[in-house]
C-alpha cells in the first residue's frame, strides 16, 4: 500500500465522516452504536467529529454493527489504515524548530515503557556524547543550541528504571566517522558504559554474513502500539496494529544477530581502540 503525504491528513477526516454517513444512513443514534460496539457514546461522537482517530479494531466492530456491504469495508477499512499513518517531512519539522520534534520525542517517551531502537546509520541522540548530538545536527542552519539542550536533557529518561530500552546498532552506525576519531572512541565508550544501565540493552551487529533482512530504514517501536520510521526526508508514525507488528518482528530478527553484555562491550572496546592509536 502506497501512502500520499497530503491524504494521510485528509484520511483522518474523511473516515470520521464516512462511518457518520453509515450510521445516519441506517437510521441509528450513536447511543444505539455505541452499545451495539460495547463503546460509549462519547468515544463514538469523538469518532464522527474527528476528535479521535479509531483504531482498526473499533473500525471492523462499527461496520459489522451496521452491516456495511462487503465492498464499502475493505474502501473504509483502508481508509482507517492512513488515517492511523502520519508523515512528518523534515522541512516542516525546521521550519518549526528542532527543538519542537524533541518535545514531541519526550511525549513518546513519557507515555511509553518498553522502547525498541533499531539504528542502522547512525547513533541516536538518547546514546549520543555532546559532541556528537552537535555534528549530527551541523547541517541545519542557525541557532542549533536549543535542539542540542533538548536532546541532552531527554538522556534522562535511560535513568528511569521502569522504563526498559533495547537498541540495536549496526558496526556502520557506530563506527560512522561522523566526529574526529578521538571523539568517537569517547562515543563507543559511553556505549559500553551504557550497556551496564540494568534497564538498557545494547546490541551491535558485526559486519559479516548471515545477516537478513538488509537493514533498510532507521525505525524506533514504542510499547507494542506505535512505530516509527525515518527516512531521508521525514518520519512515518505507524499506528496500524498490523504495521507495528511488522517492526516489532523484523526487530526480533536483526536481534538474534546482535552481540549483548559482554561481548558488546568487547567489540565495542575494540572498534574504540581503532581510533585511539
Amino acid at each position: 500500500m502506497t501512502f500520499d503525504p497530503q491524504e494521510l491528513g485528509e484520511s483522518r477526516a474523511d473516515l470520521a465522516q464516512t462511518l457518520k454517513t453509515l450510521r445516519k444512513r441506517a437510521g441509528w443514534t450513536q447511543t444505539r452504536l455505541a452499545q451495539r460496539c460495547n463503546m460509549s457514546q462519547t468515544k463514538v461522537s469523538n469518532i464522527e467529529s474527528g476528535k479521535l482517530t479509531p483504531a482498526l479494531v473499533d473500525v471492523e466492530l462499527i461496520l459489522r454493527a451496521l452491516d456495511a456491504p462487503t465492498s464499502l469495508v475493505s474502501e473504509v477499512m483502508a481508509l482507517a489504515r492512513m488515517a492511523n499513518t502520519e508523515w512528518k517531512d523534515d522541512w516542516s519539522s525546521r521550519r518549526r524548530g528542532l527543538d519542537k520534534r524533541q518535545n514531541e520525542l519526550a511525549g513518546f517517551e513519557k507515555s511509553s515503557t518498553e522502547f525498541r531502537y533499531f539504528l542502522p546509520t547512525m547513533i541516536t541522540g538518547l546514546l549520543a556524547t555532546p559532541e556528537y548530538v552537535r555534528a549530527s545536527i551541523a547541517d541545519v542552519p542557525g541557532d542549533q543550541s536549543k535542539t542540542v539542550a533538548k536532546k541532552l536533557e531527554r538522556q534522562a529518561v535511560l535513568y528511569d528504571g521502569s522504563k526498559q530500552f533495547t537498541f540495536i546498532l549496526t558496526e556502520q552506525a557506530v563506527r560512522w566517522p561522523l566526529i574526529p576519531p578521538a571523539a568517537l572512541a569517547m562515543q563507543m565508550d559511553r556505549l559500553a558504559s551504557l550497556t551496564r544501565l540494568s534497564n538498557v540493552r545494547i546490541g551491535v551487529i558485526p559486519i559479516g554474513p548471515g545477516v537478513m533482512p538488509g537493514p533498510l530504514n532507521v525505525f524506533t517501536v514504542y510499547d507494542d502500539r506505535i512505530a516509527t520510521v525515518e527516512t531521508s526526508t521525514g518520519v512515518m508514525v505507524f499506528r496500524d496494529h498490523r504495521d507495528v507488528s511488522a517492526y516489532l518482528a523484523e526487530f526480533a530478527t536483526f536481534q538474534q544477530h546482535a552481540l549483548f553484555g559482554e561481548q558488546a562491550r568487547e567489540r565495542l572496546n575494540e572498534w574504540s581502540s581503532v581510533f585511539t592509536r
